[in-house]
C-alpha cells in the first residue's frame, strides 16, 4: 500500500534481545490527507537497518510504502504497520512549486506610471 504525507512526531528509539539476536525499532506519527479539513493520522514503523537507511525527522514530507500486518498477544490482536520503503519529499512537487511562486504579479506602484510630458511614441 502507498500513502503521502507529512512526519509529525518521532517516537523513542526502541530495542531489545530476541530469539534471533539484537533489534531496534522505530515509530512514526504521519499526517495525511493534509488539504482535507480533518487530517487523519496513522503511526507506523521501521525496523533494524531501514531506520537508518532512512533517516527520517519531523516535518518532511514523505510518500510511504507499507504493508499491514496482525499479530496475536496473551489473546489480544494488535495491527502493526511496517514501512518498507520511504521517498522523501515525494508529496506533490507541483503543490510545493506552486507556493513558490507569487499568486499574482505584484501592483503597479506611481514609479510604474510615466509622467505626462514624457514624449511617447504611441498614438493616442
Amino acid at each position: 500500500m502507498e500513502i503521502k504525507g507529512k512526519i509529525v512526531n518521532v517516537l523513542p528509539l526502541q530495542t531489545g534481545e530476541g530469539r534471533n539476536g539484537q533489534w531496534k525499532k522505530q515509530d512514526y506519527v504521519l499526517e495525511y490527507n493534509l488539504d482535507s479539513q480533518y487530517p487523519k493520522k496513522m503511526l507506523f514503523n521501521l525496523w533494524g537497518d531501514k531506520i537508518d537507511q532512512f533517516q527520517l525527522a519531523e516535518g518532511q514530507m514523505i510518500k510511504l510504502d507499507f504493508d499491514i500486518d496482525c499479530r496475536e498477544f496473551n489473546g489480544r490482536w494488535y495491527n502493526d504497520i511496517r514501512a518498507w520503503r520511504v521517498e522523501k519529499d515525494a508529496v506533490d512537487a507541483n503543490v510545493s512549486a506552486q507556493q513558490d511562486m507569487p499568486a499574482s504579479p505584484p501592483p503597479f506602484g506611481e514609479m510604474d506610471i510615466p509622467a505626462e510630458n514624457e514624449a511617447s511614441d504611441l498614438p493616442f
